[in-house]
């Protein structure tokens, strides 16, 4: 295709698309609600509409005028759309797929709009917690994951990222989220946080920031700001504590070298309580040992701090395979006993393909 009419495609492109509203706060939705000639008080109406009831078209907004309703629907989008696919798990998890709109300023200029995410629901006794995606695709390349083998094809806005709690059929039971699902939230550093401002606003879904946690390879330009801008958990992937190794399947231990996350989170200022941990995927013959478990223990001393060991999930034309569990158990207990806190966290989902590592947006036509 030339350039005249990629360029042709893009400007179509945007004159046919419309805003979306989900992920608009009250004052934003006061000019939302002029345009569409209604008064400033039915923004606040919107809002609760929107993340209160979770209305799924503006048709459900009883309480605006039907000549409004029809204005909203005409000069905007609500951005819930349903899921396009769902599998479930023996063990009660659940994958759900969705087609999203990537916009070519959010996509490297692609005309290729129409790309497929998943979200995960994962239920444990009295806790259903979502595992959300923040991005189609990923930048950071890491060599054990699905997601990050696919490349990167767009940012998700927030209207994407809330749909994936309020099209589920578990929306009004969840407990807890993790930003665990494709791409890398510190990556798309605005739109996750205007997500995180709406899961946590009184305004809002009204969640405790401490149902909240997002994992990070560690993008060290925005880690900061998510830090002061939220008082949500946070998860850093590190997978080895010897960088030379670490480059080895995460490329972007060049970037941002492990030792200065750890050393910036050393530094900050932790008035706020919430949790940090490490994530901490398991290779036989790779980081599976004490010599590893001891030199993650040196790096992450003076930091009040988790490890979650995690079970590799065995991808195509990967050479490694998970630790063993006797190996995994080991090195949990010599972490134990080097006084960093260790626990194994449970496999869910592997037999849909919705555990770690394993998502890669794949829509079966």
């Amino acid at each position: 295709m030339s350039a005249a009419n990629k360029y042709s495609d893009f400007c179509l492109f945007l004159q046919e698309m419309k805003e979306k509203l989900l992920g608009k706060s009250p004052e934003e939705l006061k000019t939302v609600a002029q345009a569409a000639g209604l008064p400033a008080f039915a923004a606040k109406q919107i809002a609760e509409w929107m993340y209160v009831k979770r209305a799924k078209s503006f048709a459900e907004m009883t309480n605006i005028s039907k000549s409004g309703r029809e204005k909203l629907a005409e000069l905007y989008e609500l951005g819930v759309s349903a899921p396009v696919g769902i599998a479930q798990s023996s063990d009660g998890t659940k994958k759900y797929l969705f087609q999203v709109e990537i916009s070519p300023l959010a996509s490297l200029g692609r005309n290729d709009n129409d790309k497929y995410i998943e979200s995960v629901m994962i239920p444990d006794e009295d806790r259903k917690t979502l595992c959300v995606s923040s991005q189609a695709g990923c930048k950071m390349g890491c060599k054990f994951c699905m997601t990050g083998r696919q490349g990167f094809h767009g940012n998700l806005e927030p209207a994407d990222i809330l749909n994936q709690f309020i099209s589920i059929d578990e929306s009004a039971v969840l407990t807890n989220a993790v930003f665990m699902g494709m791409g890398e939230p510190l990556d798309n550093t605005d739109n996750v946080l205007r997500a995180i401002e709406v899961l946590t606003a009184p305004w809002g879904f009204a969640w405790s920031p401490k149902r909240v946690t997002l994992s990070t390879i560690g993008v060290l330009p925005s880690l900061r700001r998510y830090l002061d801008e939220s008082r949500c958990h946070l998860a850093i992937s590190i997978h080895n504590p010897f960088q030379d190794e670490r480059l080895e399947l995460m490329p972007v231990q060049k970037a941002w070298p492990v030792a200065e996350v750890i050393r910036m989170l050393k530094d900050y200022d932790w008035t706020a309580q919430r949790r940090v941990s490490f994530e901490y995927t398991m290779f036989a013959g790779w980081n599976d040992d004490r010599r590893h478990a001891d030199a993650l223990a040196r790096l992450l001393r003076d930091i009040e701090c988790r490890v979650n060991l995690i079970r590799f999930h065995r991808i195509p034309d990967f050479p490694y395979e998970c630790a063993s569990p006797r190996a995994m158990e080991a090195f949990r207990d010599r972490l134990n006993s080097l006084g960093v806190t260790c626990t194994i966290r449970a496999s869910r989902g592997e037999d849909i393909l919705a555990a770690c590592g394993m998502l890669a947006g794949k829509h079966n036509k």
